[in-house]
């Protein structure tokens, strides 16, 4: 009996949570496109007005339910001088979104090589990474082919874990929720790191 009611207390009151990073290099778009996905999921939610986010030093965290899954993100600055902070949260973190500014091919090979850094990471084996080509509402940003061109030499390090490379734009809105749904959808299937369990509050 007691199982039983352990198990319909679980159902109707706890979440699985994951907790995902939010990673780039600074003004990607990262704190923006964290916004949109809270403005997106959470019903009485009033986004910050987007044209006044400014650049993040240290980090924001948000919520967002999906579903029975709870995703926490931390939203980390992506200065030059605050990326050697970012496998701080490796070992804890369920999913990394890594997100590229596709107007800017002058910091590609900077993007690059951060995100080189990320797939490389041994405390990051098996974690799926989504790979977001934000900004696509601009007119003369690169295209997700050009994208994938220019991070070709990562591929063979990223392993057998899930990926994906999506179009997005943050400001418009664009791409998040599938993005999001895609990474729920990983998390939850990723048995190498399971949940922590989260009363509903």
């Amino acid at each position: 009996m007691y199982t039983l009611l352990s198990g319909l207390y679980k159902y109707m009151f706890q979440k699985d949570e994951y907790c995902i990073l939010i990673l780039g290099l600074d003004n990607a778009g990262k704190t923006t496109f964290l916004e949109q996905s809270k403005t997106r999921f959470n019903r009485n939610y009033k986004g910050m007005n987007l044209s006044k986010i400014t650049t993040t030093v240290g980090l924001n965290i948000g919520t967002v339910d999906v579903g029975k899954a709870r995703l926490m993100f931390w939203d980390l600055g992506g200065q030059e001088e605050l990326q050697s902070l970012w496998d701080k949260y490796y070992a804890e973190c369920h999913g990394v979104i890594y997100v590229i500014d596709s107007t800017d091919e002058e910091r590609l090979t900077e993007s690059k090589q951060a995100f080189e850094k990320v797939v490389s990471s041994e405390s990051l084996d098996g974690v799926p990474i989504l790979v977001l080509a934000n900004k696509q509402d601009v007119e003369t940003c690169l295209s997700i082919p050009d994208i994938k061109t220019a991070f070709s030499d990562c591929t063979c390090k990223i392993g057998r874990r899930d990926c994906l490379t999506q179009a997005c734009s943050a400001l418009t809105g664009k791409g998040v929720r599938e993005g999001i749904e895609w990474m729920v959808k990983c998390v939850v299937r990723n048995v190498h790191r399971p949940p922590r369990q989260r009363d509903i509050t």
